[in-house]
């Protein structure tokens, strides 16, 4: 099985953070949209610290997008649809959505 090309956004959150829990269902959505073109996984900093230094979280919610194993953008604070699907879209063109007609 090849390893998955699909560009990774990563979400940074915090239980204890309203704004990074009032994001989640944004993250989902996209992650449902974006499916067959993105991945999005969903991280705890008071349950991964390591991960959170690692990529320098100062804030949360916070939204690292990685594309071959690089942290080519991301956005600090609470962030709308627009601005994430402004992020994402430069480094979406090339995948296909899923069930799209090739």
């Amino acid at each position: 099985m090849s390893p998955d090309k699909r560009p990774l956004l990563v979400f940074f959150t915090s239980h204890r953070s309203g704004p990074a829990r009032r994001m989640e269902s944004l993250l989902a959505h996209i992650a449902r949209k974006e499916r067959g073109r993105l991945r999005v996984n969903k991280v705890d900093v008071d349950d991964r610290p390591d991960l959170a230094e690692r990529f320098r979280v100062k804030q949360v919610p916070s939204l690292a997008l990685v594309v071959e194993r690089r942290v080519v953008s991301r956005l600090d604070g609470r962030a709308t649809a627009p601005r994430i699907e402004s992020m994402l879209e430069p480094h979406l063109d090339g995948a296909e959505r899923t069930g799209a007609a090739a």
